[in-house]
Protein backbone atom coordinates (compact mmCIF):
# COMPACT_ATOMS: atom_id res chain seq x y z
CA UNK A 1 0.00 0.00 0.00
CA UNK A 2 1.13 3.03 -1.04
CA UNK A 3 1.94 6.12 1.41
CA UNK A 4 -0.65 7.89 0.19
CA UNK A 5 -3.32 5.28 -0.17
CA UNK A 6 -2.07 4.21 3.27
CA UNK A 7 -3.04 8.11 4.57
CA UNK A 8 -6.69 8.14 3.10
CA UNK A 9 -7.08 4.34 4.81
CA UNK A 10 -5.95 5.93 8.16
CA UNK A 11 -7.94 8.57 7.89
CA UNK A 12 -11.13 7.10 7.24
CA UNK A 13 -10.24 4.48 10.28
CA UNK A 14 -9.90 7.99 12.12
CA UNK A 15 -13.25 9.23 10.79
CA UNK A 16 -14.99 6.19 11.68
CA UNK A 17 -13.51 6.73 15.56
CA UNK A 18 -14.44 9.99 15.98
CA UNK A 19 -18.33 9.53 15.05
CA UNK A 20 -18.29 6.73 16.98
CA UNK A 21 -17.47 8.60 19.70
CA UNK A 22 -19.87 11.36 18.90
CA UNK A 23 -22.75 9.03 18.74
CA UNK A 24 -22.80 8.94 15.10
CA UNK A 25 -23.33 4.97 14.14
CA UNK A 26 -23.98 5.53 10.49
CA UNK A 27 -21.43 7.69 9.50
CA UNK A 28 -18.85 5.43 11.56
CA UNK A 29 -20.07 2.67 9.17
CA UNK A 30 -20.18 4.66 6.06
CA UNK A 31 -16.19 5.15 6.77
CA UNK A 32 -15.47 1.91 8.03
CA UNK A 33 -17.03 0.96 4.45
CA UNK A 34 -14.83 3.67 2.63
CA UNK A 35 -11.65 1.54 4.45
CA UNK A 36 -12.57 -1.27 3.26
CA UNK A 37 -12.89 -0.40 -0.10
CA UNK A 38 -9.56 1.47 0.18
CA UNK A 39 -7.77 -1.99 1.50
CA UNK A 40 -9.08 -4.89 -0.68
CA UNK A 41 -5.90 -5.45 -2.54
CA UNK A 42 -3.61 -4.89 0.79
CA UNK A 43 -3.86 -8.30 2.83
CA UNK A 44 -3.19 -6.81 6.03
CA UNK A 45 -5.14 -3.50 6.05
CA UNK A 46 -8.46 -5.90 4.34
CA UNK A 47 -8.19 -7.65 7.58
CA UNK A 48 -7.73 -4.85 10.11
CA UNK A 49 -10.71 -3.32 8.99
CA UNK A 50 -12.89 -6.38 8.62
CA UNK A 51 -11.48 -6.42 12.21
CA UNK A 52 -12.91 -3.35 13.05
CA UNK A 53 -16.18 -3.96 11.34
CA UNK A 54 -16.14 -7.20 13.48
CA UNK A 55 -15.74 -4.71 16.90
CA UNK A 56 -18.07 -2.08 15.84
CA UNK A 57 -20.70 -4.65 15.83
CA UNK A 58 -19.83 -6.01 18.57
CA UNK A 59 -19.93 -2.78 20.71
CA UNK A 60 -23.25 -1.71 18.62
CA UNK A 61 -24.87 -5.58 19.59
CA UNK A 62 -25.72 -6.14 15.94
CA UNK A 63 -25.55 -9.96 15.62
CA UNK A 64 -26.26 -10.33 12.02
CA UNK A 65 -23.30 -7.84 11.35
CA UNK A 66 -20.77 -9.75 13.62
CA UNK A 67 -21.56 -13.14 12.92
CA UNK A 68 -21.14 -11.84 9.10
CA UNK A 69 -18.04 -10.64 9.59
CA UNK A 70 -16.82 -14.08 11.00
CA UNK A 71 -16.13 -15.37 6.92
CA UNK A 72 -15.10 -12.15 5.46
CA UNK A 73 -12.60 -11.91 8.46
CA UNK A 74 -11.54 -15.23 7.37
CA UNK A 75 -11.59 -14.82 3.59
CA UNK A 76 -10.27 -11.02 3.39
CA UNK A 77 -6.43 -12.20 3.69
CA UNK A 78 -6.76 -15.16 0.91
CA UNK A 79 -8.92 -12.80 -1.20
CA UNK A 80 -6.56 -9.94 -1.30
CA UNK A 81 -3.28 -11.80 -1.64
CA UNK A 82 -5.13 -14.25 -5.32
CA UNK A 83 -6.55 -11.15 -6.51
CA UNK A 84 -9.59 -11.96 -5.57
CA UNK A 85 -11.57 -9.69 -3.45
CA UNK A 86 -14.39 -7.99 -5.57
CA UNK A 87 -13.48 -4.18 -6.17
CA UNK A 88 -15.60 -1.74 -4.24
CA UNK A 89 -17.64 -4.30 -2.00
CA UNK A 90 -18.11 -2.31 0.81
CA UNK A 91 -17.56 -5.67 3.44
CA UNK A 92 -20.62 -5.36 5.62
CA UNK A 93 -22.76 -8.69 6.09
CA UNK A 94 -25.55 -6.65 3.94
CA UNK A 95 -24.00 -7.35 0.67
CA UNK A 96 -22.71 -10.31 -0.72
CA UNK A 97 -18.81 -11.04 0.17
CA UNK A 98 -18.41 -11.60 -3.66
CA UNK A 99 -20.37 -8.96 -5.01
CA UNK A 100 -18.21 -6.28 -6.75
CA UNK A 101 -20.11 -2.85 -6.62
CA UNK A 102 -19.70 0.87 -8.09
CA UNK A 103 -16.70 2.47 -6.38
CA UNK A 104 -17.19 6.00 -5.12
CA UNK A 105 -15.39 8.87 -7.64
CA UNK A 106 -13.02 9.97 -4.73
CA UNK A 107 -12.13 6.20 -3.67
CA UNK A 108 -11.29 5.56 -7.42
CA UNK A 109 -9.29 9.04 -7.80
CA UNK A 110 -7.37 7.66 -4.82
CA UNK A 111 -6.71 4.27 -5.93
CA UNK A 112 -5.82 5.44 -9.19
CA UNK A 113 -2.61 7.50 -7.49
CA UNK A 114 -1.59 3.92 -5.78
Amino acid sequence: MSPHLRGAFEQELLHAREAEARGAPDAAWDHLERAHILSQAHALPHLRVHGAMFSFAGRARDWRELLGQVPRLLLAGPGSLLGRAPRGNTGGADVGIFTPMPIPDDLQRLLRQG
